[in-house]
């Protein structure tokens, strides 16, 4: 049988069972603690391991990616240089690279003429998206997606009605595409040409470049680091390749243009692509126009889950598939914007108000 306790038994447990409490609910917290600090620790030596893995991995996609997308950049190339030395850099940008067609549009190739509607025959797909549309439609938006990518392409009907605009403020400040648009009555706008942006923080002041509006040089920034040749469409409303000086773009009866690159395709003729074609992958905006003249606008969304963006090789293909005989790339990454009748289409990753950036420069489509 179990004995009872006396008086004085009872009173020192009494005292006792608070401190014995204190001390178990105290190793309890320690116990939590430590698992919560080895949970922690293994999962920042998981990430730490995963890093090192895909930075010095035997597999070649992370690490080209990285330094391919931070060396076109002109003032976060540390970011590729933290991790690697030169060497290793220089290789990557050999294996990665674009060798554009040395050659300048030919306009007497494109041969403007009205599309037959709903016509039953189509060469492929591709064809049959850009071609079935009613008589009347000023454009069509088409949803395309390939490997890693999904965007946008924009069949434009009547070149003559796609222009260049530009933010009222050249030099002063850029202005959101939503802005622009709404001011130009544009049905359909996309950025343009690129812009000095030392931190990725400027606001849109000065395009890159010259930048021709209806025929006038309204903007003639020179940037030494700026690659690329004239995008822009003639007077006859024909889109023109080439690298050439601003007397020239305008001798050739060029009336609105930006300068930007790299070219894809000049005159039929696809640029070479090795690799990401050494600007990494991102999202993109590029601007084509068939040998019947309908221009094709595209833009890709990237950084995203369900789409990390496109390379020179993905814009090129696309534009081959859809029939651009003259395309180039746009600025992209956080630039890469596309409004419909004021409508945000894309998911643009800059910050600001609605993911958009301050821009100077845009190509719109107008009734």
């Amino acid at each position: 049988m179990r004995r009872k306790m006396n008086k004085e038994e009872q009173l020192e447990k009494t005292v006792l069972m608070p401190d014995l409490t204190e001390q178990i609910k105290e190793k309890q917290k320690n116990t939590i603690a430590k698992k919560l600090f080895i949970v922690v620790a293994f999962f920042f030596l998981c990430l730490g391991s995963g890093l090192l893995f895909l930075y010095y991995g035997p597999f070649p996609f992370f690490r080209d990616f990285w330094i391919t997308s931070a060396m076109t950049t002109m003032s976060h190339q540390y970011l590729a240089t933290w991790f690697y030395n030169e060497d290793e850099i220089n290789r990557v940008l050999a294996n990665n690279h674009i060798v554009e067609v040395d050659d300048t549009t030919n306009p007497e190739l494109i041969d403007i003429k009205k599309q037959e509607a709903n016509t039953n025959i189509y060469k492929n797909e591709y064809e049959r998206q850009i071609l079935e549309h009613d008589e009347d439609d000023l454009f069509k938006l088409i949803e395309i997606s390939g490997t890693g990518y999904q965007g946008y392409l924009v069949a434009i009907y009547d070149p003559s009605k796609i222009k260049i605009a530009t933010t009222n403020y050249l030099g002063v400040r850029g202005e959101a595409i939503t802005t622009v648009a709404k001011r130009e009555n544009a049905r359909v706008a996309i950025n343009a040409g690129g812009f000095y942006d030392p931190d990725w923080n400027s606001n849109g002041a000065l395009p890159h470049g010259t930048v021709i509006k209806d025929g006038v040089i309204v903007s003639d920034y020179v940037d030494a680091n700026m690659g690329g040749g004239f995008i822009g469409f003639t007077n006859d409303d024909k889109l023109v390749l080439g690298k050439m000086t601003a007397e020239e773009a305008l001798a050739m009866g060029i009336r609105d243009a930006v300068e930007f690159g790299p070219f894809l395709i000049v005159n039929g003729v696809s640029s070479f692509v090795k690799g990401n074609g050494g600007w990494g992958i991102a999202p993109r905006t590029a601007i084509g126009q068939r040998e019947d003249g309908i221009v094709l606008f595209v833009v890709i969304n990237g950084r995203l889950a369900t789409s990390l963006g496109a390379d020179m090789g993905d814009l090129t293909e696309i534009m081959e598939n859809y029939g651009a005989i003259n395309a180039a790339n746009l600025d992209g990454g956080s630039s890469s914007e596309l409004v419909i009748d004021n409508e945000i289409i894309n998911q643009p990753v800059a910050a600001g108000d609605h993911g958009l950036r301050d821009m100077p420069t845009f190509w719109i489509v107008t009734d």
